[in-house]
């Protein structure tokens, strides 16, 4: 079954994630000149998901964005902090645009939910895509944090730091300096469909994406894995060819890995290169390229993972 479908009444406490406000009447304007998506959709009660890309087509930052009467809010991997703000303020030029770091004013929890039963006071509710299907950010002045904790956990089932990074892997979402790295072009990270969009105006790095839609073919691209028995995946391992004429060729690199809760089996996330990157296709697994176990395989699999259940 669908991973989605085994903790559709948890929350995440999304707190430390950076957030930036940014105001002024060229806010629009702006924003939409620096982000793959039409910031035009983001409302006070939608948010978008979106990439910030240098001129390369390469990820600067994945953000998400909503909006209210005054202001456009991001929120952004907690190591982009320092980096995503100067980021947009580089290019701000004769614009009517202010850059502001929130990230200490508010907390922010996602719900695995699309309409909670109980919205804690206070709270400001925007339908999200944070897992790979519909939720509901909460955002409340950061005061009332612990509040807003104890609330939810009445409700929902809290998902702390390692069962987060279990369920995004398990989902297929990428994460800064894992999956994302300013080396990847947002399709390679399968983030075409939920941040790009192809008909809005000019941004930094469309020719690239653009390029990439019109021929179709990508060099690499984000994929399950799947390990054999007994084998331990972990980030920075590579991948190499099993099969002839391109037998021990390395073809790509293990960016994420977790265990199955129910059968403590490997699986990970990773890079695989075109002509490899087939579903089915088996894959050789080297930590040390001087003990090579035929043995330590990985299969690529389809995201999000799916896993079969006891009838």
């Amino acid at each position: 079954m669908p991973v989605s479908d085994r903790r559709h009444d948890s929350f995440f406490d999304l707190s430390g994630r950076v957030k930036l406000r940014l105001t002024g009447g060229d806010r629009l304007r702006f924003l939409n000149g620096q982000v793959t998506n039409n910031v035009a959709k983001a409302t006070e009660s939608e948010a978008i998901a979106a990439c910030v890309l240098n001129a390369k087509g390469r990820v600067n930052a994945h953000v998400f964005i909503s909006a209210t009467s005054t202001a456009l809010l991001l929120d952004s991997d907690v190591e982009l902090r320092e980096a995503l703000k100067m980021r947009l303020e580089r290019y701000i030029i004769a614009d009517d645009v202010e850059v502001e770091d929130v990230t200490d004013q508010f907390a922010l929890f996602h719900v695995l939910a699309t309409a909670p039963d109980a919205i804690p006071e206070d709270c400001r509710s925007i339908s999200i895509n944070r897992f790979g299907s519909l939720g509901r950010d909460l955002v409340v002045d950061s005061s009332k944090h612990d509040e807003v904790l104890d609330q939810l956990s009445s409700t929902f089932s809290f998902c702390d730091g390692p069962c987060s990074e279990r369920f995004r892997i398990e989902r297929g979402i990428p994460r800064w300096g894992r999956e994302l790295t300013e080396e990847i072009i947002p399709v390679e990270a399968n983030l075409g469909a939920s941040c790009v969009d192809y008909d809005k105006g000019c941004y930094i790095g469309q020719e690239v994406i653009s390029r990439m839609k019109m021929s179709g073919q990508l060099n690499k691209k984000l994929c399950g894995l799947r390990a054999s028995a007994d084998v331990r995946l972990a980030p920075g391992a590579r991948l190499f060819a099993i099969s002839k004429p391109a037998t021990g060729k390395e073809v790509g690199w293990i960016t994420s890995a977790t265990q199955i809760e129910s059968s403590g089996q490997d699986i990970g996330l990773g890079y695989v290169k075109r002509g490899f990157n087939t579903l089915d296709t088996e894959l050789e697994v080297r930590t040390d390229e001087a003990a090579v176990s035929s043995a330590a395989r990985v299969k690529v699999v389809e995201l999000p993972f799916t896993f079969e259940t006891a009838s």
